[in-house]
């Protein structure tokens, strides 16, 4: 199968990264409840990266001491089974209590839904949150399940043909949102969003 992508179209550059996590950052401490009882927890790889990056500005800006952690989804998808090959694991890390804590899950695209649900049955393995909270980056719609996030970077409409990818500097060598159309040849042969390259985590659903 040939796939033809066209010219990525850029909808965030490294200045409009920087300026709208920092703007959810701002938003956290206005609605995340009291601040000694705040933590993040990133979603494994990018939501991973954004988190540490909100962790930052929230020390910077606003003197705030927030725990961090990461979330390893891997064996907590419910499309585990459909997918051939083996998961790429990561370690799940909460190194604080979760009891009676607001906990803002972080991650990079919002989809389906189906990888916020997985997070949340991951969290939950380590204690009973009093709240939790979904920041992301991108929204693309085309919801599955009934999530929506308490802050997003960009509202981004999307065909299902399209992918959105986040590239990172941590990881990627650069900070960038695309949206890019993928055409799949021959005829009639349907697009699998986890056949596009392993390197980037939009394909995730």
């Amino acid at each position: 199968m040939r796939i033809i992508m066209p010219d990525p179209k850029v909808v965030l550059d490294s200045e409009d990264m920087r300026r709208t996590l920092t703007r959810i950052a701002h938003e956290i401490v206005e609605n995340g409840g009291e601040p000694e009882r705040l933590a993040l927890a990133g979603i494994h790889r990018r939501g991973a990266v954004l988190a540490a990056r909100l962790q930052e500005l929230l020390r910077d800006l606003h003197d705030l001491e927030v725990p961090l952690g990461y979330l390893d989804i891997s064996f907590y998808r419910d499309d585990l089974t459909t997918h051939g090959g083996s998961p790429i694991v990561h370690a799940t890390e909460l190194e604080f209590d979760v009891e009676g804590r607001t906990i803002v899950i972080v991650d990079d695209v919002l989809f389906t839904g189906r990888t916020v649900r997985a997070a949340i049955e991951a969290l939950f393995d380590y204690g009973r949150p009093r709240r939790v909270q979904l920041a992301v980056l991108a929204d693309r719609g085309h919801r599955e399940l009934p999530f929506r996030p308490d802050y997003v970077g960009k509202n981004l409409p999307t065909a299902w043909s399209e992918r959105v990818y986040v590239r990172v500097e941590e990881l990627d060598g650069e900070d960038s949102v695309t949206i890019e159309e993928y055409v799949a040849r021959p005829e009639g042969e349907r697009l699998d969003q986890e056949s596009d390259p392993p390197s980037l985590d939009a394909p995730r659903r």
